[in-house]
């Protein structure tokens, strides 16, 4: 999908269309979620403090994320996907693989069924999408994002070499720019600079995932489409006995929340990009507060930090806080989420919980924080009041207990 949320809003309020308008925090110290192509003009765009994307485009308007609303808006993206293949792979709210291999007899070749999905798309929905037509799942996402908007790119098994030799290095999948910066220092600039490299190079530059970046970078990418890897959101919220007062309080149980999420991570070998903070309050006022890492985490000390960066977006001194919850989405496995060059603190903290969690399954001994131990609200229910969902779909499954 095309700059998804800012195109939704757009799409809901006809005077944003044609507007530079940013998704996010409203203040200056949140982040964007997303930008309309009308913004990226000037230089913003997602994951960007929202400070410095409306120092570059002041004229933009900002709105508060609606994510219930694009939830509801990605399960009808979904549903068109589904009536042309059931091999649909979701990689977020508004991205997905999809096998056609089989769906050719009904309804044509890639490039027309790639088609027919973007027409449904607009007329019946009202936004667009690009899609990338390749043999391989790499050369397809890196096909659909090459003419941004309303793009459709294929690209035949002959010309797959030619392709990837010219792009930059930058847009190897999972890359990140850290590793951008490392693959420039070594003299990779190219995706064909990797692509001709000896193995004993890549290992030195980029350590053993190195050959496999080649490989990719040559369009040898043998993964299937894999409809069961279905992207979920994970969450801890709890009921107070007695309302929390004061910053410090609210600022515990965010941290014991974020701790339980972590341990499901870890434990489901996932990691999120995407953080929401919920309270509610002694008048039964409910508000959320969401924002995006500029990387995949999935540690405690990620997620607590994130969460209480969002709390100074909440109006909390003064008012009793009855409910607390944090809330993942926009998850990966691990495997496919880490970049080559982390950030060290994350990756330090991605193995305490790994070592946190295989000490309580060896002693079965409660493991936590020790600023957790000086409490900060008695919960009610719900300690651990974890939903997972698909991506399109709006069923809840029972949570997982004991994490």
């Amino acid at each position: 999908m095309d700059a998804f949320f800012a195109s939704v809003e757009q799409r809901d309020d006809p005077s944003l269309r044609g507007r530079p308008v940013l998704v996010g925090g409203t203040t200056r110290r949140g982040v964007v979620a997303a930008a309309s192509y009308e913004a990226r003009r000037f230089g913003a765009r997602s994951a960007m403090p929202m400070g410095e994307a409306l120092r570059r485009c002041p004229d933009a308007v900002v709105r508060a994320p609606r994510h219930e609303h694009y939830a509801a808006v990605s399960r009808q993206v979904f549903a068109i996907f589904r009536r042309y293949t059931p091999l649909v792979e979701g990689l977020s709210l508004d991205e997905a693989f999809l096998d056609v291999t089989a769906s050719r007899a009904l309804y044509g070749e890639g490039a027309e069924i790639a088609r027919s999905i973007k027409d449904a798309i607009r007329s019946e929905l009202g936004l667009t999408a690009s899609a990338g037509v390749a043999p391989s799942k790499f050369v397809a996402k890196i096909a659909s994002a090459l003419e941004k908007p309303d793009g459709l790119v294929v690209v035949t098994e002959a010309q797959v070499p030619t392709l990837l030799a010219a792009l930059p290095v930058e847009r190897m999948w999972g890359l990140g720019p850290k590793g951008g910066l490392r693959a420039h220092a070594a003299g990779f600039h190219t995706l064909g600079d990797l692509a001709r490299a000896d193995d004993a190079r890549l290992v030195r530059a980029f350590g053993d995932g190195g050959p496999a970046m080649a490989r990719l970078a040559r369009g040898d990418d043998p993964r299937a489409v894999e409809p069961e890897r279905e992207a979920k959101s994970i969450g801890a919220e709890e009921t107070f006995e007695h309302d929390l007062h004061g910053v410090d309080q609210v600022t515990t149980r965010l941290l014991a929340q974020s701790e339980r999420v972590a341990a499901r991570l870890v434990s489901e070998g996932l990691a999120c990009r995407t953080l929401t903070v919920k309270l509610k309050f002694e008048d039964f006022s409910l508000q959320t507060r969401s924002l995006q890492f500029p990387e995949f985490v999935s540690d405690t000390g990620s997620l607590h930090r994130a969460a209480c960066r969002l709390l100074t977006r909440f109006e909390v001194r003064g008012r009793g806080v009855r409910l607390s919850g944090v809330s993942v989405s926009g998850l990966a496995p691990l495997e496919d989420a880490r970049t080559l060059f982390p950030d060290e603190t994350a990756e330090r903290g991605r193995k305490l919980e790994v070592a946190m969690a295989a000490l309580r399954a060896r002693t079965g001994a409660t493991v936590t924080r020790a600023a957790l131990l000086q409490g900060g609200g008695t919960p009610h229910r719900g300690p651990d009041e974890a939903d997972s969902r698909r991506p399109g779909e709006g069923a809840r499954v029972p949570p997982r207990r004991g994490a």
